[in-house]
């Protein structure tokens, strides 16, 4: 097993690593819109959020040798389903033409009251 970390993305806030490489497959962990500096982002609108967590999972996915083409699976944790189609509109716009597995699902609430969660399962080199 290899651990991957990159400073641009948010530093793990707790005991686990940014990222798992194991028999050609990495396991990103979930992705708080907080910015690689730390800078937590609980007020922003929810489209900014879903973009600051989809920019840490490739970040990390980048760091561990991938693209948005290698993600095989995507999990979301959003609080209120409401948010479903923005956050749909931001995560086209971030994978473009690849569409890997996904499951949305909607969670009572997230820490530090974030609005959204991302994480992913991807090839690895």
């Amino acid at each position: 097993m290899k651990t991957v970390h990159t400073p641009d993305a948010a530093p793990p806030a707790g005991h686990y690593s940014q990222a798992i490489s194991h028999l050609g497959t990495l396991y990103i962990s979930g992705q708080l819109p907080v910015s690689p500096d730390g800078r937590h982002n609980v007020e922003a609108p929810f489209a900014e959020q879903a973009k600051v967590a989809l920019d840490n999972l490739l970040a990390i996915l980048k760091a561990g040798g991938g693209g948005p083409e290698d993600l095989v699976k995507v999990t979301v944790y959003v609080v209120g389903v409401e948010h479903w189609p923005t956050f749909n509109r931001v995560y086209a716009a971030a994978l473009g033409d690849h569409r890997p597995a996904r499951v949305v699902v909607p969670v009572p609430e997230l820490h530090h009251g974030y609005r959204v969660e991302v994480e992913a399962v991807a090839r690895s080199a």
